[in-house]
């Protein structure tokens, strides 16, 4: 079956854009083709700094013939809808319609509408420039004289349809002055002449002949190991880095690899900064002595060329450029070592952290109050966690941190340990920035949490009390991710932390400062509403991480509908034990036999216009069935009390259990709405009472399935 293949030849595409470019060329022209009839067998993008193809395998040489039955007005029909119906179906005179009768409805025109395939290549002519004219580049540019936006100048298309063994034709089409031919260029300086090719292989061969790798996973390969074995050679270890990777291999056509060198006095540097510096300022990649562990003064740059003097020149031009940016690097590490982390406090009096929650300094005093607050509850000690909490920020305002600010918290540590300060100390200032992501770890040293904690919450809390809460796909701030921060630094930890207590008292001390010119005063009672706003936002979160990580996200939403649940990990406990249990026969069976109860309840409070609550009276139980029941949840009720005060929540679970047999029993042979009014009432506050029962664990009405 024939092949397409297409090729947009322009300048340089930015690196970032290049691997989602070639996937949505992929989608847009084979979502383009099938939607007009054409399967096809394999498609596959490739990309590089200069062009953008597509290559689809085993399309059809024509579109499949159509054939459509197009029903008309009835026989007899006015004139005027003959005549639309003519018009429509294409036919010259109603004579050229079938009759058809349906034995309902009466006679009716039929006309069969048959419509031939298209070739597929006048098809690709078509779908091709509707491509180019609206792709959507996330940056674009327009040139020349015509319409046409494209992410730099587009020069040629490539653009053949053919069947292996015959000669492809060329899919002729033309955009913006650009005529679609077989014609292409390899190498802008190694091979730079146009040269025409036939379909993908010849395509491939041709261009690897002209120095060009098409294959955008080739080319990492052969970077990545060609990387690998120079170091070898010079008895080193790459340092792998694959955004790095992604990047320079969307720079190159054909890579070479080299090394060059670094004076060794720059190791002084932390190997961060030197990788930082190196990463940012050549997109060069770092190499580590596996004898010491440290970074190597060495490092591994590509080319994009194959040098007559075999890169000496290419190399020695990147040497001095990272000789003069580690320079800068090593001037800013000692000055900021020589002035110290206590020296730029007072600078944070001058610096706004929000207009509407004060300076940066303010927030600093008030996350080092809660680290204090957090620190005996976390096994931390509340002097190092104030400590910690002081100078953690402190580096924000060096001057590394201020050239590479990835390297904020890192730095601080560094700049910690040299003052001498307590490890805990120096530990917090890097960590307590963590989790900043999904994949990010997260703090285990008591001081490192007590600050993490403090920090993400004050943030938190702040922002609901200015009302600047996410909404929709809008988050600026990160609160999201703060707060899935905080859950799970406590779940990954085990902590016991009751957050509302924590939430409501930092937004009663919150001090909101002067806004041009008027003082904002807050409402009366104001901080409650927003711990328990913020509250039930992180029950939000909760669930979508839980959900994430395999669990029931119904089974968060009934436990922290009880009561004062703002324990993450206690209820997390709760939440595994009641998904065993509720995965048994016994659970099954409750849940079934209490869903039936909070039927008859609804209904029957709804017809009486008043809800029915225990406790019932002895004296009206009247069946065995009931009376077992009652003293069932009276007995389940006491041993519920104790396992969960005991926070043994599969005894809990077991307990529960045991009102699996007397509720089964009770629909069984039980009448609930009973003629005598005292006696049904009695009855369906028994059914109130397993209600009750089962909320001691979670509310039931909340699980689904």
């Amino acid at each position: 079956m024939p092949d397409l293949l297409l090729e947009l030849f322009s300048e340089e595409i930015p690196a970032r854009m290049q691997a989602q470019a070639a996937d949505t060329l992929r989608k847009l022209v084979t979502d383009a083709l099938v939607n007009r009839g054409l399967l096809y067998e394999g498609a596959k993008a490739f990309v590089t700094p200069r062009r953008l193809a597509l290559a689809v395998h085993g399309l059809p040489g024509k579109q499949a013939d159509q054939r459509e039955e197009k029903k008309g007005p009835r026989v007899g029909a006015p004139e005027q809808a003959l005549a639309g119906f003519l018009k429509s179906a294409g036919l010259a005179s109603i004579d050229q319609a079938k009759i058809q009768s349906d034995p309902k409805k009466g006679d009716f025109y039929i006309a069969v509408v048959e419509k031939k395939g298209r070739p597929t290549a006048e098809v690709i002519a078509e779908v091709i420039p509707e491509v180019i004219r609206t792709f959507p580049w996330p940056k674009s540019m327009r040139w020349g004289t015509g319409s046409l936006r494209w992410v730099r100048p587009l020069h040629s298309i490539l653009c053949t349809f053919g069947a292996e063994g015959d000669e492809p034709e060329v899919v002729t089409f033309e955009v913006e002055g650009i005529t679609a031919s077989n014609i292409t260029r390899g190498h802008r300086f190694l091979a730079p002449a146009p040269f025409t090719v036939k379909r993908l292989d010849d395509w491939m061969a041709k261009l690897e002949a002209a120095k060009v790798v098409a294959d955008r996973d080739r080319r990492k390969d052969i970077i990545l190991n060609d990387a690998k074995d120079l170091a070898l050679a010079a008895g080193l270890e790459l340092v792998e880095d694959d955004g790095l990777l992604d990047e320079v291999c969307g720079l190159v056509e054909w890579p070479v690899v080299l090394m060059g060198a670094f004076e060794e006095r720059f190791l002084d540097i932390p190997d961060e900064v030197i990788r930082a510096t190196i990463r940012a300022n050549q997109k060069c990649f770092v190499l580590k002595d596996p004898k010491t562990g440290r970074l190597a003064n060495r490092f591994i740059l590509i080319s994009n060329l194959v040098a007559t003097d075999g890169g000496a020149a290419i190399v020695a031009g990147n040497e001095r450029v990272i000789r003069a940016r580690l320079s800068d690097a090593k001037f800013f590490w000692d000055t900021d070592r020589a002035n110290g982390l206590e020296s730029r406090m007072p600078k944070f009096d001058h610096i706004t952290f929000h207009e509407k929650l004060g300076t940066q300094a303010a927030r600093i005093a008030r996350i080092a109050n809660l680290a204090t607050i957090i620190a005996p509850q976390v096994g931390a000690d509340p002097v190092l966690a104030e400590e910690a909490a002081l100078i953690a920020k402190a580096d924000l305002l060096t001057e590394v941190v201020g050239e590479f600010p990835e390297l904020q918290g890192l730095m601080g540590r560094y700049y910690a340990q040299g003052e001498g300060m307590a490890a805990e100390v120096a530990a917090a200032c890097e960590e307590h920035y963590k989790p900043q992501g999904p994949g990010d770890r997260t703090p285990t040293a008591p001081v490192s949490i007590a600050v993490a904690l403090a920090d993400k919450i004050d943030t938190l809390v702040g922002f609901w009390a200015i009302d600047e809460k996410p909404t929709g796909s809008k988050d600026p701030y990160a609160l999201r991710r703060a707060a899935l921060g905080v859950i799970r630094i406590i779940l990954e930890n085990g902590l016991r932390l009751k957050l509302s207590s924590l939430f409501a008292d930092l937004a009663e001390r919150l001090e909101l400062p002067e806004v041009k010119g008027e003082f904002r005063y807050r409402t009366p009672g104001a901080a409650t509403e927003e711990a328990a706003d913020l509250l039930s936002f992180f029950a939000d979160r909760l669930k979508v991480y839980l959900r994430e990580n395999g669990a029931r996200f119904d089974l968060v939403d009934a436990v922290f509908a009880l009561p004062g649940q703002d324990d993450l990990f206690e209820l997390v406990l709760r939440m595994k034990a009641l998904a065993r249990f509720l995965e048994s026969e016994d659970g099954k069976t409750l849940l079934a036999g209490y869903r039936r109860a909070a039927s008859i309840l609804r209904i029957e409070e709804k017809k009486d216009g008043k809800a029915f609550k225990g406790p019932t009276s002895a004296a009206l139980l009247k069946e065995e069935a009931e009376e077992k029941l009652a003293a069932a949840i009276d007995d389940v009720k006491e041993h519920l009390a104790k396992t969960i005060a005991a926070e043994d929540f599969e005894g809990a679970m077991t307990a529960l259990s045991d009102l699996r047999a007397p509720v089964d029993a009770f629909f069984e042979a039980v009448t609930v709405n009973a003629e005598d009014a005292a006696l049904r009432e009695n009855r369906l506050k028994l059914l109130d009472e397993i209600r009750t029962a089962t909320r001691a664990i979670a509310d039931f009405d909340r699980i689904e399935g």
